[in-house]
């Protein structure tokens, strides 16, 4: 842990856990789980057995409070920076409402009276994840995948007004871009000067990483189908119940969207087990617009966290530089 920064301690807790779960419950255990950038998350256990998951959105918990300008949050940006409790409440309630599992909320506190920042507690999923299973046992796994695959395809065909954050749509918000390409297509330019003034292979690429985007952008049709999509889906993302449902996390970036930049990622993250997740009605163009701002997004993103104090900086870095070199390499 990064003494750094203040995070949680049990006693901090008291009054959320009682006014969750009674007033003689105590927490006997708890640990603060690894590898998080946005929020902290803690595992607990209480005094008669029960199990816990808190959120906490606090800029202590948050490696890129300080790397973004303005903590990159802009609700009409449907590519800004995700976090926060609304977004979670909105996400669990819209996957609720299309039958897709997510950590149920037990209790949603803005007060700042029991703790100085916006929490949530949820149920604990306890059966490790997705990717976890896949690497130690593939064949018990292809259950999970076809769930999901029966989820991700609830999500994808559900109906949305109108693209962008789903906060703001179903609150009656506009984004401001005009179409999903084209708001991936002016991110991946201001993107590309970034990374340009922080790696000397990126600035030497610059000219040929615009103009391929430009070309991509411009084979394009429009259209009007957008799915709900969770941004973000890796097997890492993905719990499993003892019965191999699968229970998404980290929710708060679902938004409504091309579900070709859902499955650019999925392919990427769930590499040869991607086939039982796949569907054949995607457009191919909007894959390979998505495949290399996905890339470059996998180099601006890492680079700027790599200049917090996060313990695993290294790792980000050695991102950063494999998706620089296939955004270099990129052929449609």
């Amino acid at each position: 842990m990064d003494t750094t920064r203040r995070f949680a301690d049990a006693g901090q807790l008291t009054d959320l856990i009682k006014a969750t779960f009674g007033t003689d419950r105590q927490i006997s255990e708890m640990r603060r789980l690894p590898n998080g950038s946005k929020k902290g998350v803690y595992r607990l256990r209480l005094d008669d057995g029960t199990r816990a998951v808190v959120y906490i959105w606090a800029p202590a918990e948050d490696y890129w409070h300080d790397v973004l300008p303005d903590d990159g949050a802009n609700p009409a940006d449907p590519l800004s920076h995700a976090s926060g409790l609304d977004l979670f409440e909105t996400a669990s309630v819209r996957l609720a409402d299309l039958g897709v599992r997510s950590p149920r909320l037990l209790l949603a506190d803005r007060s700042r009276t029991r703790y100085p920042a916006d929490v949530a507690i949820v149920e604990d999923i306890t059966g490790g994840t997705l990717e976890e299973l896949l690497d130690r046992d593939p064949d018990a796994a292809t259950t999970s995948l076809d769930i999901l695959a029966g989820f991700l395809r609830k999500m994808h065909d559900h109906h949305a007004p109108a693209f962008g954050n789903i906060a703001l749509i179903d609150a009656g918000g506009h984004p401001t871009g005009t179409t999903c390409e084209q708001t991936v297509l002016d991110r991946a330019q201001t993107q590309v000067s970034e990374i340009a003034g922080r790696d000397p292979r990126a600035e030497a690429g610059r000219d040929d990483l615009t103009a391929t985007l430009h070309t991509l952008a411009a084979r394009i049709s429009p259209r009007s189908r957008i799915g709900l999509i969770h941004g973000e889906l890796g097997p890492d993302h993905v719990l499993i119940e003892p019965d191999g449902t699968p229970v998404l996390i980290d929710i708060e970036g679902l938004s409504y969207f091309d579900v070709e930049k859902e499955h650019v990622f999925t392919r990427m993250r769930f590499d040869r087990h991607y086939d039982r997740l796949r569907r054949d009605d995607l457009d191919q163009h909007r894959m390979d617009l998505y495949q290399l701002a996905m890339h470059i997004d996998l180099v601006a993103g890492p680079l700027r966290i790599a200049e917090s104090d996060h313990p695993a900086r290294q790792w980000f870095l050695d991102l950063a530089d494999f998706h620089l070199r296939e955004a270099l390499a990129f052929q449609p």
